[in-house]
């Protein structure tokens, strides 16, 4: 099973850190109980949560499956709380450094690329537990309202501009989801790790944009059908490179970045043609290998 052990050893002690919103000018609103949806507004419906961060290399988009391995204090109370008042929901979001002025001695940090989270199942271990998670949708972190044991903040939800028309919306769905089941016809016949799932994290992704979502959670919290199918091609790989890892990363940071759908999705289904190719190649190279 892959799996991130998760006790934030990354670089940096939130004893010590500085994390800052990239809009800080947001902070001062408050928020009201109106349920609107806004693709971003501070008056938008608004959740209160526990905050999980990781490095900008760990980028989580709507759709994707992760398992995570939690065993530190704080993070199995967060684990705890969402589990028990919080619906099963958190969020995952990227701490990416910011330079602010050279004689500080903390680092400081931007919080970027959130994503709502839902638990999806826990398996208890001896030492902490396997989390496995799904990303539904894109969030923004308006502020901080708790730090120890571990981060907590009011979010609201980002979604991409509404179209005026699905009409070029549509095929362009229709054809990222058919490149995908081409993608993934063939990684299925890639030799893969042995500890490699048995289902494709693409074939995973996919099948969940197309399910009924049925979580207890404001509805403009969930992106659209289109929009989770953009984000559904963002997946590994079966055996993928170091170098192909990272160029995933990069366009899922991209992605999340995005407002548009359509170009979202033009940008996706270019991805799975480059994946397609790659695969194909790795197939033909394998099929050479076992002759």
């Amino acid at each position: 099973m892959n799996c991130t052990t998760f006790n934030l050893t990354i670089p940096f002690s939130l004893a010590r850190t500085r994390i800052r919103n990239p809009h800080p000018t947001l902070l001062p609103f408050g928020f009201t109980s109106k349920r609107k949806r806004c693709r971003f507004s501070p008056n938008a419906t608004s959740l209160e949560l526990p905050l999980l961060p990781f490095s900008l290399s760990q980028v989580l988009v709507p759709s994707e499956f992760k398992t995570l391995h939690l065993y530190e204090a704080r993070y199995l109370a967060l684990l705890e709380e969402s589990l028990l008042r919080n619906k099963k929901f958190f969020v995952h979001f990227v701490l990416d450094p910011i330079i602010i002025d050279d004689s500080l001695e903390e680092a400081s940090f931007a919080a970027r690329n959130g994503c709502l989270v839902f638990i999806e199942n826990v398996e208890r271990l001896e030492v902490g537990a396997l989390v496995s998670i799904r990303g539904i949708g894109r969030i923004k972190i308006i502020k901080f309202v708790q730090a120890d044991p571990y981060l907590k903040g009011v979010v609201i939800p980002v979604q991409d501009r509404v179209p005026d028309s699905g009409s070029r919306l549509n095929p362009k769905v229709m054809q990222v989801k058919e490149a995908l089941c081409s993608l993934n016809c063939l990684e299925i016949k890639l030799k893969a790790p042995k500890e490699a799932p048995l289902q494709t994290q693409i074939a995973n992704s996919l099948m969940w944009t197309e399910k009924d979502l049925l979580v207890d959670c404001d509805e403009a919290f969930f992106p659209s059908l289109a929009e989770r199918v953009s984000f559904a091609a963002l997946q590994p790989v079966s055996g993928s490179t170091q170098s192909e890892l990272l160029k995933l990363q990069q366009e899922k940071l991209k992605a999340m970045e995005l407002k548009d759908t359509l170009q979202r999705l033009d940008n996706s289904l270019q991805f799975v043609k480059d994946n397609i190719s790659m695969v194909a190649a790795k197939l033909a190279i394998q099929s050479l290998e076992m002759k």
